[in-house]
């Protein structure tokens, strides 16, 4: 019998269950394995930098980043496709899908770590996946351990006093928007799941499950909440819809959120970390936003430029990226 693919992850992670539901949306026989300290010693044979999802495949080799572990499964599990085969949306679904990883990871650190309330049920939480077995006295030093590191990495994805109030209204306008396109469809691009269903879901299913957002989720995005569940064990409901009846309802969230707030950001991260600068202000929405630069995001950046230039000569993207303002960061410099 073959040894299965291994999943080292984490419920409170989003990259653990980004890569957790595409393994199930493709049927690909995986063992789910919480990281508790039970398998430390495990995942300290397998791991080259200290992030879950780490996947074990099963002649043994290491995977870790939820974007190429996809890629390479994509291309060995051809069936029941998550790529879209329309190149135009095959470039949106991995526009959505960097937008999720990138910017709406922003939204669920903000508001795991930036209040009391969450903090403690976060923490909680995570001592109990650390400990499972484990009385709540003893939990307890785990729990401290992790309110005296997570809330002083909130400057990590740029949240602070400065821009809490640019995130929270961010996220609620983009839910917002997104409950209107999820309504009468399954999926953010027609009635499967997309790389672009996976990459934004996580975060907002992340987001749903701690006490501050929890309550407004569940309470004004019914869309939304509905989308982010089916997510956990999401199945193909019909086809990819194509672009003209995607874009009323996707456009208006395109151009917003990922035109409007992502990629100036992006564009002021990059020119940051190549003047090699400790921290940088951009306008978004006529705010002022400041952070230190966030060096893996030129990397994956520089990943999106490389599948856009694959699409030369492609003038129905071209036009569509124009319209919600965001071809002049994809094109780069130049």
């Amino acid at each position: 019998m073959t040894t299965p693919y291994r999943i080292i992850g984490a419920e409170l992670s989003p990259f653990s269950v980004k890569v957790r539901s595409y393994f199930r949306f493709k049927k690909i026989p995986h063992q789910w394995i919480v990281r508790s300290l039970a398998v430390q010693q495990e995942y300290g044979e397998y791991f080259r930098i200290p992030v879950i999802p780490l996947v074990v495949t099963p002649d043994d080799q290491s995977m870790q980043d939820s974007t190429p572990i996809m890629e390479t499964l994509e291309s060995q599990y051809p069936e029941t496709p998550a790529d879209p085969q329309d190149p135009t949306l095959k470039f949106v679904s991995a526009l959505l899908e960097e937008f999720g990883d990138e910017w709406a990871n922003k939204w669920m650190f903000h508001y795991r770590w930036r209040r009391d309330i969450d903090q403690q049920s976060a923490a909680g939480r995570l001592a109990g996946m650390m400990l499972p077995q484990a009385s709540e006295s003893d939990r307890a030093p785990i729990v401290e351990q992790v309110l005296e590191r997570m809330p002083g990495r909130l400057w990590f994805v740029g949240s602070s006093d400065q821009t809490a109030p640019i995130i929270e209204s961010n996220f609620d306008a983009a839910l917002s928007q997104l409950d209107v396109h999820l309504a009468g469809r399954a999926y953010l691009l027609g009635q499967r799941p997309s790389f672009g269903d996976f990459g934004l879901y996580c975060q907002i299913y992340n987001a749903w499950t701690d006490p501050t957002p929890g309550v407004f989720i569940g309470g004004r995005y019914p869309n939304v909440l509905a989308w982010a569940q089916r997510m956990l064990w999401p199945a193909v409901e019909g086809d990819f819809e194509d672009w003209a009846t995607l874009q009323p309802t996707l456009a208006p969230f395109l151009k917003d959120q990922v035109g409007g707030y992502f990629m100036p950001w992006t564009l002021a991260n990059e020119g940051a970390i190549n003047r090699g600068e400790e921290e940088f202000s951009t306008e978004l929405a006529g705010q002022t936003w400041t952070q230190k630069p966030q060096k893996y995001h030129a990397k994956s950046l520089a990943a999106l430029r490389e599948k856009y230039a694959a699409q030369a000569g492609n003038e129905e993207l071209a036009a569509l990226l124009r319209d919600v303002d965001c071809l002049e960061a994809l094109a780069g410099p130049g």
